[in-house]
């Protein structure tokens, strides 16, 4: 079973978000900040970094950055409703994807399904 990390800090989407990746069959760990989120990536592996951009403490990039350095076979997903301001800076993780809201939690899933699905057709899980 895939781990995700979900970052986000808005409760009601945090929850939404677990329970609808849950359903599917991933094990999700969800946090409301990056400064919560740096431990449990310090701690343990996890296959995907699903992280808001915009919070409070540590922003997701910075949060994404600091999980592509210490697991450099992370995924990381961003979801925002501020993405073209935020990345306009071009601070962000290798390869991210990126999910701007409002988005359908089907489109959810199914990134986070193509995510994986494409790691399995290249033999690197």
């Amino acid at each position: 079973m895939s781990r995700i990390l979900l970052a986000e800090d808005d409760t009601s989407m945090r929850e939404y978000l677990a329970r609808a990746l849950e359903r599917v069959g991933y094990e999700v760990v969800a946090v409301d900040c990056g400064t919560k989120a740096l431990p449990l990536l310090e701690a343990g592996r996890f296959d995907l970094l699903l992280t808001d951009i915009v919070m409070p403490e540590m922003d997701g990039i910075e949060l994404a950055q600091k999980a592509s350095a210490l697991d450099t076979e992370i995924r990381v997903m961003f979801i925002t409703g501020f993405a073209a301001v935020a990345l306009q800076a071009g601070r962000t993780a290798p390869e991210a994807k990126l999910l701007s809201k409002p988005f359908h939690l089907k489109d959810l899933v199914a990134e986070v399904d193509r995510m994986f699905q494409t790691e399995d057709q290249h033999g690197r899980l």
